[in-house]
């Protein structure tokens, strides 16, 4: 938990190309009295806000130091290459890094994917950021190879992208701090994986309604164990009245020769099944 108890605040920190406002929206249905503020920050920047306490949490893109930050992997990104709507690639639906060899593909310095050699021709300088690649790219200097979410955060009338055969992928996580899990970054974790409403809010409240249900199962629900085992009653192992003579086989009612057994209903069962003898 984060500021004061009487003022509780949550802060949610996010990389560019991931939007968290699904989640933010349960947030604020589930917990109207807990602010939920959200931290703009680069992909480099995001793990050491959350290790400096500018951050509870954060969606970030991997990898991280698992050693320093906690991690659940949500989801791993296409990869697409960013060309001008002219451009040879456009005219494939998919292409691969062999048909990039001859173009010049930027390389910024934020570049979130994890090359272990770079396709295409080398810039002479690189850009600073993904979105100064992108002036480049409309430019005509070259084409620009990033996950998906980026090239649509960067969305121009005059560019297009088309998916990445043999690249690498980036991969998007929810991360916090290594290290006991506060209640507030506990309960986004619930949203973020779909728990619902009920075991999402109330981590006491669901464990004593979870008692509840044992000590319910051990008293009503005792009996009901017993009596599956061979007790009486019409949940024992002994059918009993009209049930015992169907699981018997044998017919009951009107159409019995001895019929309801004893009773009221005995006698007259009696004189249907065996008329009287002429003295």
């Amino acid at each position: 938990m984060t500021g004061s108890e009487t003022s509780p605040l949550f802060r949610l920190a996010y990389v560019p190309g991931v939007t968290p406002a699904k989640w933010v929206r349960i947030w604020n249905e589930r917990l109207p009295d807990i602010p939920l503020d959200l931290v703009a920050a680069t992909a480099a920047e995001a793990p050491e806000l959350l290790l400096s306490g500018g951050a509870d949490a954060g969606f970030v893109r991997l990898p991280v130091d698992r050693t320093a930050l906690s991690a659940i992997p949500l989801y791993t990104e296409t990869t697409v290459v960013v060309v001008p709507k002219d451009h040879v690639v456009t005219a494939a639906e998919e292409v691969s890094v062999e048909d990039l060899a001859d173009d010049i593909v930027l390389h910024p310095l934020d570049d979130t994917l994890d090359w272990e050699r770079l396709p295409g021709q080398p810039a002479i300088e690189r850009p600073a950021t993904t979105g100064d690649a992108i002036e480049l790219v409309a430019a005509g200097v070259g084409v620009l190879v990033v996950p998906q979410s980026l090239a649509r955060l960067h969305h121009r009338r005059d560019l297009t992208y088309r998916p990445l055969s043999d690249a690498p992928q980036s991969r998007v996580a929810l991360s916090w701090p290594e290290g006991e899990t506060p209640d507030l970054v506990d309960d986004f974790i619930g949203i973020v994986r779909g728990r619902t409403v009920n075991s999402t809010r109330g981590r006491a409240g669901a464990a004593a309604q979870s008692q509840d249900k044992r000590s319910d199962a051990g008293g009503a629900g005792g009996s009901g164990r017993k009596s599956a085992g061979g007790g009486t009653g019409r949940s024992g192992g002994k059918p009993t009245g009209r049930t015992a003579g169907r699981a018997a086989g044998k017919p009951t009612g009107r159409t019995a020769g001895k019929g309801r057994g004893s009773g009221s209903g005995g006698a007259k069962g009696g004189k249907r099944g065996k008329p009287r003898g002429r003295s």
